[in-house]
């Protein structure tokens, strides 16, 4: 049952992104398309029962920084949290990520967490904790793929995992003593108020497949991005970027643009973390395998650093490999004679060990680097981290827990 799942969760995205043909594929983008018309309804519907006040935000009286997106997967936000986290923390911010934990496992046993005075923290108020920035406590499966990732790469840096955010905040600023919230994929998270939302555009692919889910990849009208604060304009190769901004800008004239782009910075093995220069992959035979939205810019970026891809596997979005599958696409490897088998940082997460590893294993490192707005980029760090008002944690920790 689980094979056939990930199958159609498969033909599913290759429906979305034109790449499924025949007469089966055009009949379920003809029904997605009508589907989209109801979503929209539903999502503009959603904004104006919050924008009315209808439905109430809530503020948890510290700041709060939405990193999120317009589109379903693929922009690189994950590591512009993780640069933005590693220089708040820098700067002296206690930093705690906020995440859902998109397809983690529900916990067999709600953690116990001791408080300052000795007391247990409620059961029913306990979210997930993966990392208290002292520790990891929780593993991928139970903390999700980015949440665990985020908390292997960033000490001093607390994540809570929890689909109720308000309530990971409120356990973030009492127990872990968060002055600063980062909500991971929070554009479309309206429950928690957000002091400022930064909102990342994909200059390969601004707006998706331009169509609203389930036609397209777009979760919200590309109208919303006036929402933004900050627009970071993602995996830039350095050319100019004037027409798309010139049409960022006729959603939203007013909001910081940044430019940045995504690029690997080398080769790490996924179980003896040994770390290899990219230069290792010029003219090597390899397999590459991914669990992710959009496979095909992780293998273009392997064949770019000189690699020849000989096995391709491609798994659906944050697919949870088994052993079975794993053991099958080894053995495939060994046949085939393959020098490396290369993954991405997040599937590198879900990736079980082998009982005999007879290739090795390494998962593309990648980071931000800024190409244009770093004065923006400072003004913002800055601002994130102005001295608060005397007396604010007191404030914090009363709101959190209103009596």
């Amino acid at each position: 049952m689980k094979e056939q799942i990930a199958e159609f969760e498969r033909w599913g995205a290759d429906v979305i992104f034109g790449r499924a043909k025949g007469f089966r594929a055009t009949m379920m983008r003809m029904l997605m398309r009508t589907l989209s018309g109801v979503y929209r309804l539903v999502v503009q519907s959603r904004l104006s029962a919050y924008r009315s006040g209808w439905k109430q935000q809530h503020h948890l009286g510290t700041l709060v920084v939405s990193i999120g997106n317009l589109t379903v997967g693929g922009t690189g936000k994950t590591p512009v949290v993780e640069l933005l986290a590693r220089t708040l923390r820098d700067r002296g911010r206690t930093v705690s990520i906020l995440s859902r934990g998109y397809k983690s496992k529900k916990l067999d046993e709600v953690q116990k967490w001791k408080r300052a005075d000795g007391s247990l923290f409620p059961a029913d108020r306990m979210p997930k904790v993966v990392s208290t920035g002292r520790a990891i406590l929780l593993e991928s499966k139970f903390a999700g793929d980015e949440p665990f990732m985020l908390a292997a790469n960033l000490d001093g840096v607390s994540v809570v995992v929890d689909k109720d955010r308000v309530k990971g905040g409120r356990f973030a600023i009492s127990e872990l003593n968060a002055d600063t919230l980062l909500l991971d994929d929070g554009m479309q998270y309206l429950n928690l108020a957000h002091g400022i939302d930064i909102v990342l555009v994909d200059a390969t692919a601004p707006f998706g497949t331009e169509a609203l889910l389930p036609r397209g990849t777009l979760r919200e009208p590309k109208r919303n991005l006036r929402r933004a604060s900050y627009i970071f304009i993602t995996k830039c190769d350095g050319s100019p970027n004037d027409a798309l901004i010139a049409r960022l800008r006729k959603y939203n004239p007013v909001a910081e643009i940044i430019e940045c782009t995504h690029g690997p910075k080398y080769l790490e093995n996924a179980f003896t973390h040994e770390r290899l220069p990219l230069e290792a992959l010029q003219g090597k035979f390899v397999a590459a395998i991914s669990g992710i939205a959009v496979p095909e810019n992780f293998e273009r970026q392997v064949e770019k650093l000189g690699a020849k891809i000989e096995i391709r596997k491609r798994f659906s979005d944050h697919h949870r490999f088994s052993r079975k599958e794993i053991a099958k696409f080894l053995q495939r490897c060994v046949e085939r004679d393959m020098e490396m088998i290369v993954t991405t940082e997040k599937d590198a997460v879900r990736f079980p060990r082998p009982k005999e590893i007879e290739v090795p294993v390494y998962f593309l490192r990648i980071e931000v680097q800024i190409l244009k707005g770093h004065e923006v980029w400072e003004k913002l760090i800055d601002r994130l981290c102005s001295p608060p008002p005397t007396g604010d944690h007191l404030l914090r920790t009363r709101d959190a827990y209103p009596v």
